[in-house]
């Protein structure tokens, strides 16, 4: 086998698992643990991964806050797709909570050029300008102190107003996913406490994310998994990833 083409499987071994150990791929490649080690310097070189003591982890990104703004404008197209599927979801007379995440905005924009007639709940302030002229959606905004960041309120003030309202569907994004870890994350503590409300008060609750966001860590751990109902995701996500949400019992759409 061919240096290239053995690297090409140690990352998918990564990929697939979340770590390798030299001695174990030493004996799948047939190869030294001095040729292995040479291969990790070299991925690890290139930050593809990160060299553990007897192995090697994911390279993973982490996650700081930037303003909404700018997190509108990236993935865009995906973001969009995304949301189609999650207003695929939405039926007439639900109760709908929107946290403040740049896939739900895109998601608001849908409902807001729909005829659906449901009740929208959210925290997020760029949303109640989209429906000026709706008809058919109550919109309830739930108040509170604006972080520009987060692109809505937060603080006790949000909190106080969520824990009034039970939901048919809450509507979640996500600052970055660990498989391994089995953790959604965010990057404040005062966004990740919406979240947590959000999600107990949601009969259905649902990650809306894009597949880079599997990479990625930060700051706040605000749930497991297997507490959303289903993560939706880009349709073209790895097969890696697509078998690790299996064995969390996590159904992905």
């Amino acid at each position: 086998m061919f240096t290239e083409e053995r690297l090409e499987q140690i990352l998918e071994m990564l990929n697939k698992n979340g770590r390798v150990k030299v001695k174990e791929l030493s004996e799948f490649f047939n190869v030294s643990e001095s040729m292995i080690r040479k291969d990790l310097q070299r991925l690890e070189s290139e930050q593809l991964l990160q060299r553990t003591y007897g192995g090697a982890i994911l390279k993973r990104k982490f996650s700081e806050s930037s303003p909404i703004s700018t997190r509108l404008k990236e993935h865009a197209d995906t973001k969009e797709l995304i949301a189609a599927k999650a207003f695929g979801l939405i039926s007439d007379g639900d109760v709908v909570f929107l946290e403040s995440s740049s896939i739900n905005y895109y998601l608001a924009k849908l409902i807001a050029d729909s005829t659906k007639k449901i009740t929208l709940i959210t925290n997020m302030s760029i949303i109640p300008s989209l429906f000026n002229d709706n008809e058919t959606v109550k919109l309830i905004c739930i108040g509170g102190i604006y972080d520009r960041k987060a692109g809505g309120v937060l603080g006790s003030e949000v909190i106080k107003g969520i824990s009034k309202y039970i939901f048919n569907k809450g509507f979640l994004g996500s600052a970055g996913i660990d498989l391994t870890t089995n953790s959604a994350y965010t990057v404040t503590p005062e966004d990740g406490n919406v979240k947590e409300l959000v999600i107990s008060n949601s009969k259905e609750a649902f990650l809306l994310v894009e597949k880079e966001k599997f990479d990625v860590d930060s700051t706040y751990r605000f749930a497991a998994l297997e507490e959303f109902n289903a993560v939706i995701t880009d349709s073209d996500i790895s097969e890696g990833i697509r078998e690790k949400m299996q064995q969390l019992s996590v159904k992905l759409i």
